[in-house]
């Protein structure tokens, strides 16, 4: 009776009764089926989806208006500042030169502070890549130029620029201000001169 009991004891039996049965096993790792969504509830969940993506791009998009807004402020301000600087020291040498025509009656000396200025501005506007160009002796374009008049002339051929008003300026070569100037008509034909009609 004591051997049946010792074999009843014995390791091999008790890893039997461990061992679980397979219905055992599966009833473990059996989980609640999930419930299949229907087409209308799929629809909403795309949908739900779709509204929090667009609020999330619509904010990014306000954002970023925002942020190019005051990009574009910010380099205007810079754009400006670098702008005026050359002109401040132009500013300075034409304040000396009111100083001195006050106080001198010297030609010479305010002609060479003139003098001075001029070459002053001159290298600012170069400092910006700004550069004169003048007209007189050219043919007359219509894209560099702004005719204010025609004059006859014997020794200017017709439609070559004998005065100029005022200088032109370009930044490369984008034109910033046509020269005004006064075109030639060539010299003075014979029913227009004066002694033709006498």
């Amino acid at each position: 009776m004591s051997e049946d009991k010792s074999k009843n004891d014995s390791p091999e039996m008790e890893n039997a009764d461990a061992a679980e049965t397979p219905e055992e096993q599966n009833a473990q790792t059996w989980e609640e089926p999930v419930p299949e969504l229907s087409e209308t509830d799929k629809l909403k969940a795309e949908l739900a989806a779709a509204q929090e993506k667009f609020l999330y791009l619509q904010a990014e998009y306000q954002n970023f208006r925002k942020r190019s807004a005051r990009d574009i402020s910010d380099v205007r301000a810079h754009a400006v500042v670098d702008t005026l600087t050359p002109f401040l020291s132009v500013a300075d040498f034409l304040g000396m030169a009111q100083s001195a025509a006050e106080k001198s009656d010297n030609l010479d000396a305010i002609k060479q502070g003139l003098v001075m200025i001029i070459a002053q501005f001159d290298k600012a506007l170069e400092e910006m890549s700004v550069r004169k160009f003048s007209a007189v002796g050219e043919k007359f374009d219509p894209e560099l130029h702004d005719a204010v008049g025609r004059e006859a002339s014997d020794t200017v051929p017709d439609g070559v620029v004998i005065r100029e008003w005022n200088c032109g300026y370009k930044i490369g070569e984008k034109l910033l201000r046509p020269a005004r100037v006064l075109v030639s008509s060539g010299p003075v034909k014979a029913e227009e001169a004066p002694e033709a009609k006498e």
